[in-house]
């Protein structure tokens, strides 16, 4: 998704309303409810709130020149990795073996056997089209995130094919605009 993302592919930029403020701010609250405490660390009421429209039907959510939320067309807003690393608890996690950590640092999606094998683990609760924290077996942070093509309950009873799209992950174009200018 952002492999090759820099600044030059932004169309626009935009300063929301008020009102788009509150709506974007409740669904980032009810998708992810662990963020509560801390959202107005992150999203403050006052400061504005720009939406970076980008190629592909990519939305950015910016405050203080910095990313902190992305979806594609109207799905749900996810935070980008820096975000995620600030408050790791945000998010239901899905762990994969050191197998496939180079593969998924290299923008591969993750295959359902690295979700299944003896160093990955599932989150049974985690439903199909949910977005999830990808971590690696041995690691401390996330390294990607993505977004569920099937529930965990299917990815460990199929077992084959792709268990989850990688939306972002660490040195993606994404990962490497720490600000937007």
């Amino acid at each position: 998704m952002f492999k090759k993302f820099s600044s030059d592919e932004v169309s626009s930029q935009n300063q929301v309303k008020a009102s788009v403020q509150r709506k974007i701010r409740q669904s980032i609250a009810d998708e992810y409810p662990g963020l509560e405490p801390v959202l107005d660390d992150f999203l403050p009421k006052k400061s504005p709130l720009i939406v970076v429209k980008c190629q592909n039907h990519l939305n950015l959510v910016v405050v203080n020149n910095v990313p902190l939320f992305f979806n594609i067309r109207d799905g749900p807003y996810m935070p980008t990795l820096r975000l995620l690393h600030q408050s790791p608890n945000i998010m239901k996690k899905l762990q994969v073996d050191r197998g496939a950590i180079k593969f998924v640092l290299a923008g591969a999606n993750i295959m359902c056997p690295g979700l299944t094998s003896p160093g990955g683990a599932l989150d049974d609760e985690v439903d199909a089209e949910t977005p999830v924290a990808i971590m690696a077996e041995g690691k401390q942070h996330a390294l990607a995130i993505g977004f569920t093509k099937m529930s965990a309950k299917d990815i460990k009873s199929i077992n084959k094919g792709i268990g989850v799209d990688n939306m972002h992950y660490l040195n993606d174009g994404l990962w490497k605009m720490e600000r937007l200018d």
